[in-house]
């Protein structure tokens, strides 16, 4: 199963996405515009996502997805890292860039 460091490398790997602390949490932004965070024990994260997704996956598998506080009004999908599968959660994380990437810089990774 994946772990921080997993999340971490999958997020960074994604065009212009950088790390920064902040609530004493890693979040993963993309030209200042957070797409991903991860709690400070690195045991789960969130990512962006529709709404649509975000309730598909939680009642898909509810140990391992859910809406977290805070951003989960918004669409956000909790994630167990000790629980997600590694490519779904490498979909998830790409999909949550390319819902915050501006779209000339998403399309680079499309191509």
């Amino acid at each position: 199963m994946p772990s921080a460091k997993d999340f971490r490398g999958i997020a960074l790997s994604l065009p212009e996405a950088e790390e920064r602390e902040t609530w004493g949490q890693a979040t993963f932004r993309v030209r200042d515009k957070m797409f991903a965070l991860m709690a400070a024990d690195g045991s789960s994260a969130s990512v962006k996502a529709t709404k649509i997704a975000q309730t598909a996956l939680v009642a898909s598998d509810p140990e391992v997805f859910g809406r977290p506080a805070y951003v989960g009004i918004h669409g956000w999908v909790g994630v167990n890292l000790a629980r997600v599968d590694p490519d779904e959660l490498h979909e998830l994380v790409v999909e949550a860039w390319l819902l915050t990437a501006p779209k000339r810089l998403a399309r680079e990774l499309q191509l």
